[in-house]
């Protein structure tokens, strides 16, 4: 344990200070500009916010800890180096007691030295983390000249200390090459040259920069390095780095710039904009902030070690944008440096381990949860349908309300059972089904293909030179089996590209047609494997129907995962239903 304690400097010790160069007055040190930096990179591992690693039970980044006496020593005399332990300790020539240690590996440069003398000597003055900080405006410099703006104000006075001045001001075609880069990240057009050039008003620089400002490149340029902080990509940047659909909060970005967004809403609604009342669907769309960390959908892949990961990048990402600190370091311990323990980290993390998207982005460029956003023409027409559906339902309620209801099962003869069908897909999944394909080639849905549908306009198609599926879990709804249960699906064997098997799967009890024996080449056999009968003929449409008691399953139970398989080949899916008789007096 290291101890601190005072030292007495031998009388013919020799202290070799390097001092600045006196400027007239010398301005006051700041502790986060000055200060902090060196105690951060050489102090605070061992002396500072981590209690567990913390040494000699003193703090350095809080003035608490810095000018508490114990034993007799006082780590910081505000204005006195000499009685302050911890100065005494930076200048000792003893290597048992020289801060930082060898072992540390850091060395105080003589600057660093001197400017922590100096800073002891005004009173060492601390500040909170430069984060928490509020902004204050400074005091603009008297000038002898008023510059043409106010920055120019602090820039002038503060180079008239070294006895320096502006260089000549750089001629038009320079200047408007500097701000067109600046604000667009585009070289200036011949005629923006030319134009500026010939512009003898004394406003032609400040229009020149209003048109840039106006241009629809300022906002792209601007969003560039904001979406680097947001770890925009259009690919999911893991495993197969898969296309990822994130255009829209993207243009979000270029929009609020383009703007002129004030940064409050900016900041809410990337973090919370879904939960603003009656949100729009741009607030919807700048959340996308927190959509853009690494994803992926390994075979290997834990679904739980992902789940966190996204969490600890997500938490991470929020506190280095909008809390200026680099909270990932606490997912693992206190921060060294950072005002941020671990329980806080963690305390964030939470909200985002309970976010709605999968662990999985199984390969699809639209992992749900997605928006759906309309082009403007297309939201013309959306609201003219809702103005009618409106209509509609208002009409066909008071329809309703005419038409007499007596509890089935309060009938003295309860009313006949009815057929009713459930549709897991038919152009597209069923609303209230997640879906996942755990193969190497993701299924896809062909629009209109030559051979035709068997029912709307597109077809899901399965290819692959192994096993292939697609599972399809319902989620907001149940899938119950009821009187005479049948599961059935339309499928089209691709004649050129004919799969060796095709199977259903109801709650992972699978029924093949075709030869059961090609699954000994694959790792996806099974035992319990039935045979429901030969591969269909290729090149036509074919109804598969399965009655699910033959698999054991009850009428009443629930189906919680159905699964479309086939191994090798091409497969069109189509219209998968699942029918059974309801009575209304039971159920």
């Amino acid at each position: 344990m290291i101890v601190l304690r005072p030292r007495l400097l031998a009388p013919l010790l020799s202290i070799v200070v390097l001092t600045s160069v006196s400027r007239g007055a010398v301005e006051k040190l700041s502790f986060n500009r000055d200060i902090r930096p060196i105690l951060s990179e050489n102090c605070f591992a061992c002396h500072g916010f981590d209690a567990k690693k913390r040494e000699a039970d003193l703090r350095l980044d809080v003035p608490e800890g810095a000018f508490a006496t114990k034993d007799g020593v006082t780590p910081i005399v505000p204005g006195n180096p000499e009685k302050s332990a911890v100065w005494q300790r930076i200048i000792t020539t003893d290597a048992d007691d020289l801060m930082p240690p060898e072992k540390s590996h850091k060395k105080l440069t003589a600057a660093q030295k001197e400017l922590l003398k100096r800073w002891i000597e005004e009173g060492a003055p601390y500040q909170k983390h430069w984060a928490f900080e509020s902004p204050v405006l400074p005091r603009v410099p008297a000038n002898a000249k008023q510059p043409p703006a106010v920055i120019d104000a602090f820039l002038t006075a503060r180079l008239a200390e070294d006895r320096l001045s502006f260089r000549p001001e750089a001629d038009k075609p320079t200047l408007i090459r500097r701000v067109a880069f600046t604000l667009t990240g585009l070289p200036p057009t011949l005629a923006e040259v030319d134009a500026f050039v010939q512009d003898a008003s004394p406003t032609a620089y400040e229009t020149m920069v209003d048109r840039y400002l106006n241009s629809s490149h300022y906002g792209e340029e601007m969003a560039r390095n904001w979406l680097d902080i947001a770890r925009y990509a259009d690919t999911h940047g893991l495993h197969l780095d898969n296309e990822r659909s994130m255009w829209a909060y993207r243009d979000w970005v270029v929009k609020a710039f383009n703007e002129d967004l004030p940064f409050d809403d900016f900041t809410v609604w990337q973090i919370a904009g879904d939960l603003l009342p009656n949100a729009t669907p741009d607030q919807i769309t700048a959340t996308g902030f927190s959509r853009c960390n690494v994803t992926t959908s390994e075979g290997g892949a834990i679904d739980e070690e992902y789940r966190h990961l996204y969490a600890v990048d997500r938490a991470a990402t929020l506190t280095t944008t909008w809390l200026g600190l680099t909270g990932g370091c606490a997912q693992c311990h206190d921060h060294k440096f950072d005002p941020l323990t671990t329980k806080e980290f963690y305390s964030l993390y939470a909200f985002f381990y309970s976010s709605a998207d999968p662990a999985m982005d199984k390969n699809i460029s639209s992992t749900p949860p997605f928006l759906k956003l309309p082009t403007p023409q297309q939201q013309k027409v959306l609201d003219a349908a809702a103005k009618t559906e409106a209509v509609a339902l208002k009409a066909l309620e008071a329809e309703v309300q005419k038409v007499p209801y007596a509890d089935p099962a309060s009938l003295k003869t309860a009313p006949a059972s009815q057929t009713i069908t459930q549709v897991l897909f038919d152009d597209d999944f069923a609303p209230g089904t997640e879906t996942r394909n755990t193969t190497r080639n993701p299924s896809l849905w062909r629009m209109q293909p030559d051979f035709g549908t068997k029912s709307g306009r597109r077809v899901l198609e399965l290819s692959n030179g192994q096993f292939s599926q697609e599972i399809i879990t319902p989620v907001l709804a149940p899938v119950v089996l009821g009187d005479s249960p049948r599961v059935s699906v339309w499928v089209r064997l691709d004649p050129l590209n004919t799969p060796g098997v095709v199977c259903l799967e109801l709650n992972g009890r699978r029924i093949v047609w075709g030869d059961a024996h090609v699954f000994d080449a694959t790792t996806y056999g099974k035992d319990d494997t039935i045979t429901a009968g030969p591969l269909p003929k290729p090149g036509e449409w074919t109804l598969l129907s399965l009655d699910p008691t033959t698999l054991g399953l009850k009428t009443g139970s629930h189906i919680n995962t159905i699964a479309v398989q086939q191994v090798g080949g091409t497969l069109a899916w189509d219209l998968c239903t699942v029918t059974g008789g309801v009575r209304a007096s039971v159920d």
